[in-house]
């Protein structure tokens, strides 16, 4: 049995949630925070990183500058519409967005948050384990594998999805530590 398409699919499902983590604001200032951001340009939604460039200013604020400086307002109001817990203050240049220490009450949800990425994740990996299992026990229907492949098979599937299961639950523990800290 060739488990390489179900180890690619656990592999777009982690870099799912470290994707899903970037986006989560801890107190350093991020470009990847402004990933979700969409602004009304020349009336269609366009991602923010299509229509500005972004820059680090220091620990605790980045830099949005536009490609066109007409767009300066609409790019304000997007980052301030996303509820991203940061605060913007708009020049003549760009827009400069400023993170806040964290309070104990905005930790504990992010850490929920996280916490309810790591359950998605996981159901995701649950999902592929099920196809994958469906697909060895109709092979065995069909004739084209023997009983003791379908346990070997299986028990290769179990060791694939502990150990993506086990990478899931490290990349949430750095990023609980993260939201911590």
């Amino acid at each position: 049995m060739d488990f390489n398409q179900f180890k690619q699919e656990l592999d777009a499902v982690i870099d799912w949630l470290r994707k899903e983590y970037q986006s989560i604001r801890t107190g350093m200032a991020s470009p990847a925070v402004l990933d979700n951001v969409s602004v009304d340009s020349y009336g269609a939604q366009m991602p923010l990183m299509q229509v500005a460039s972004v820059s680090i200013e220091g620990a605790k604020s980045l830099f949005v500058s536009p490609y066109d400086k007409s767009q300066m307002k609409q790019i304000e109001k997007a980052i301030i519409d996303a509820n991203l817990g940061v605060s913007v203050v708009g020049s003549d240049t760009g827009v400069r967005v400023s993170f806040p220490d964290l309070t104990a009450e905005r930790r504990e949800m992010l850490g929920k948050l996280a916490k309810e990425k790591l359950e998605d994740a996981r159901v995701s990996i649950r999902q592929e384990r099920d196809k994958i299992w469906n697909d060895i026990q109709q092979k065995e229907k069909d004739g084209e594998i023997t009983e003791d492949e379908r346990y070997s098979f299986k028990e290769d599937m179990e060791e694939i999805v502990k150990d993506y299961n086990k990478k899931a639950e490290e990349i949430y523990n750095l990023k609980e530590e993260e939201i911590k800290n």
